[in-house]
């Protein structure tokens, strides 16, 4: 099976890949504190599950990675609004994590691909 790789701008990795059937997407985004960091990334991964072939509504399983553990109770009722309802949740984790320079949030998810 062919695997299709989206590449951006950083070097080394794809911010989508598509295989079998699923979209595997990463985003993450600049902003000025975590809630404008959460929105921004957020409307990358769209972007980018939009541009394997998937969308919000059809994620499978999603991490979501912050800096600072305490950011949870502003990062989740954003994330809420995002994914909309019930029938969209996928499985998800929220752990924290020493991501670098100035990022808060990074967000790496799976979703099945429209035509599946």
């Amino acid at each position: 099976m062919t695997i299709e790789r989206f590449y951006g701008s950083a070097t080394g990795r794809c911010h989508v890949n598509r295989h079998a059937g699923l979209v595997y997407a990463v985003a993450t985004a600049p902003g000025a504190d975590i809630a404008e960091q959460m929105r921004n990334t957020l409307a990358g991964l769209e972007k980018n599950l939009e541009t394997g072939g998937s969308d919000r509504t059809r994620i499978i399983q999603v991490t979501i990675y912050l800096k600072h553990m305490a950011d949870k109770d502003v990062m989740d009722p954003i994330w809420i609004e995002w994914i909309g309802p019930k029938e969209n949740w996928p499985q998800r984790a929220c752990v924290g994590a020493d991501l670098a320079g100035d990022c808060l949030v990074e967000i790496v998810a799976v979703g099945a691909a429209k035509d599946a």
